[in-house]
């Protein structure tokens, strides 16, 4: 069984705050960690809430900005990542910078996503099967941009593409994943 720290981003954004003087920055920290805990959980409605009215995302890819626009379209990208158990994920964080308006991340991230999710990515649909669940790793930095009000306004992803995908097993499935399918 594949085994994902889901909590990963999350507690390396709490170690940041012990050491973080800046009040603005904590609040930074403060709203990605909610943000980040509520992607972890499905829980959509705190998810959302982090983000500011002029949200745009940009997920950089060799055929350009695939990212979803406005905070009604980051939203309904939530809404359906969520809804179709594309939420499970580890963002293994290695380096953490913050100023003033941007959070960097950077690290591999590791994502289990149903062929269903998978096929919708140009990528994948020549080969993605809808039935099954792939497992995906990629190097990964993210700037995430925050507005005047301290909101999330961009999630800003590079990607070099896939480390690795694969079709997974049922027996490779975590648990978290497992515990999100119709009984």
């Amino acid at each position: 069984m594949i085994e994902l720290n889901r909590s990963h981003l999350v507690d390396t954004l709490t170690e940041r705050l012990r050491t973080t003087e800046s009040p603005r920055q904590r609040i930074m920290l403060e709203r990605m960690r909610e943000h980040a805990a509520a992607e972890r959980d499905g829980d959509l409605e705190t998810l959302i809430g982090t983000l500011g009215p002029e949200t745009a995302y940009h997920f950089w890819e060799l055929s350009g900005d695939v990212g979803p626009k406005g905070r009604d379209g980051v939203a309904a990208y939530y809404t359906h990542l969520v809804e179709n158990n594309g939420h499970v994920l580890e963002f293994h964080c290695e380096t953490l910078v913050v100023d003033d308006n941007c959070i960097v991340i950077e690290g591999e991230l590791t994502m289990i996503q149903p062929g269903a999710l998978l096929m919708e990515h140009p990528m994948a649909s020549s080969f993605a099967d809808a039935a099954k669940t792939y497992l995906l790793k990629m190097r990964n930095v993210i700037f995430w941009r925050f507005d005047a009000d301290l909101m999330i306004i961009a999630e800003d992803s590079y990607s070099g593409g896939p480390m690795e995908l694969r079709e997974l097993s049922d027996e490779e499935l975590p648990a978290d994943f497992r515990a999100l399918l119709p009984r």
